[in-house]
């Protein structure tokens, strides 16, 4: 548990007992329908591995080892709460540093270990049953993970696939087949793509290093966000034209990336371009293959689409918007088109040269204008 100066700055373990506590119980299903749940997702983990490497042609993915858990909700968000210590720690450590040096107090002392850790667990605990499935990149190492695995697993949320195919009212087996194609790309993704996860990394780290340390910066920059936030409700109300097109430096924010620096939002755009990449390809090879062994997939990707593009309540709306979810929403969708587009223009082969390193990523610009891409790209290797 890292501390400032003895004072805890998050409480882990109260973080995953609260979540633990405030999550919704999951579908009802007997102990014989579980186990039988869990044994069908690993063999579609494998049965997908197998599809998705062949479909996307990617070199190296076939020297991966990193192991796929079935998990409950809490077991999700046990996995993520060590995901976070690892990732932060570099950061809390540097605040521990400017804690020791100057001997003033850093907003997270202020305010507490233990009310931090409890703030987490309630934001993991509303993620905890909308996860499906999530390739835990930054994983740290476990005696539960085999040797050799970077770090990397494969998490199959069983509660939630239920739930939602329940929801859905579709073919249970196509389509838990249909979320294990999704999540094996995003492992494909990483176990063939050697310098991806550490740039990832760099570019979070990066992030991280640029947060203000300092209480009285952050209360500004807050306070700035929410009037912002007041200002365009009201001129929303005042019978001005409002929508996603709208213009505006804060249109389609959250209130994350909106309390951020500058420095910050330069590199946000560039996490948010690789983002977009990452979740459009795993939807386009999920589609792509779907057909191939997924009989119903037609219709579980027109219900799966009406249900990713409305809220349940107005609560779970402001949560979205809060924690970035809408953003996550147009990552799919803006990616997926980036991806079809290339693909049509340039071949399977011609696209994964988007692997080659991070300068042919795309940029946040060429995610929506794939020509420009295609032209910096390849026109450079000919």
């Amino acid at each position: 548990m890292t501390s400032i100066g003895g004072a805890q700055m998050v409480d882990w373990n109260l973080a995953v007992a609260t979540a633990s506590r405030l999550v919704r119980p999951g579908p009802e299903v007997s102990r014989d329908e579980a186990r039988a749940i869990v044994a069908e997702l690993r063999i579609h983990a494998k049965a997908a591995e197998e599809h998705v490497r062949a479909y996307t042609r990617m070199a190296g993915a076939e020297a991966a080892d990193t192991p796929v858990l079935v998990v409950d909700r809490p077991g999700w968000v046990r996995a993520n709460v060590a995901g976070f210590r690892e990732l932060l720690g570099p950061l809390l450590d540097k605040m521990r540093e400017r804690r020791n040096e100057g001997g003033s107090s850093s907003i997270l002392g202020a305010v507490g270990g233990k009310v931090t850790g409890a703030e987490l667990g309630v934001l993991l605990s509303f993620m905890s049953s909308r996860v499906l499935g999530q390739y835990e990149t930054f994983a740290p190492a476990s005696r539960e993970l085999p040797a050799g695995t970077g770090g990397g697993r494969l998490l199959l949320v069983a509660p939630n696939i239920v739930q939602v195919e329940r929801e859905l009212e579709v073919d249970p087996h196509d389509f838990r087949l249909w979320v294990c194609l999704h999540e094996e790309t995003h492992r494909t993704q990483f176990t063939g793509v050697p310098w991806l996860r550490d740039h990832l990394e760099n570019e979070i780290q990066a992030f991280l290093a640029e947060t203000e340390l300092d209480p009285g910066t952050f209360v500004d920059r807050l306070r700035d966000t929410v009037q912002s936030l007041f200002d365009k409700d009201r001129s929303d109300t005042s019978g001005k034209e409002a929508g996603p097109d709208a213009p505006g430096e804060d249109e389609g924010r959250s209130l994350v990336e909106m309390v951020q620096s500058p420095a910050q939002r330069e590199i946000l755009g560039r996490l948010t371009a690789v983002m977009s990449l990452l979740e459009g390809h795993a939807d386009y090879v999920m589609d792509g293959v779907g057909p191939q062994v997924v009989p119903s997939v037609a219709e579980i990707r027109e219900k799966f689409q009406k249900r990713r593009a409305k809220g349940a309540s107005r609560l779970d709306l402001a949560l979205r918007k809060l924690l970035g979810l809408d953003a996550k929403l147009r990552q799919y969708r803006d990616g997926e088109k980036f991806v079809r587009a290339v693909v049509e223009s340039v071949g399977m082969d011609g696209f994964n040269r988007v692997w080659t390193s991070p300068n042919t990523l795309p940029t946040k610009a060429e995610i929506h204008r794939p020509e420009d891409w295609i032209a910096r790209v390849h026109s450079s290797a000919e």
